[in-house]
């Protein structure tokens, strides 16, 4: 194999290896996405502003020591973040791991658009 060669093979481990390291840290932010509950805690986080457990379990069928147990997940995969006020703990959506989250789909999405386009083109050839 010739250097040039040898050289791109180890750009594209290294390139694979980024793409791994990347999955592997949007997976906790896949997982607490995957439920449809955490999902409705972080629109209401979303559209409302910083939150206590009382104030996200009002109206809602479930217990507020089941949203504390799915806030967890969602602070355990960054994105929420808490801080006292008083008595009370307030949540906050932390927007960041969604940007990420969208900018690893959004290369996905790349790969899966330049691969169809390849495709493409060997079919109409």
């Amino acid at each position: 194999m010739s250097r040039s060669k040898a050289e791109a093979g180890a750009g594209s481990r290294s390139v694979a290896r980024q793409r791994a390291r990347a999955v592997t840290g949007a997976a906790p932010v896949f997982a607490a996405l995957g439920d449809a509950r955490r999902l409705a805690l972080l629109a209401r986080l979303s559209t409302e502003g910083p939150l206590s457990i009382t104030e996200l379990a009002s109206g809602s069928e479930v217990t507020r020591q089941a949203i504390t147990k799915h806030l967890e997940v969602l602070a355990g995969a960054g994105l929420v973040r808490d801080a006292r006020a008083g008595r009370e703990r307030l949540f906050e959506l932390e927007p960041r791991p969604l940007a990420d989250a969208r900018r690893h789909l959004d290369g996905i999405s790349a790969r899966w658009d330049a691969a169809i386009e390849r495709l493409r083109a060997k079919v109409e050839r």
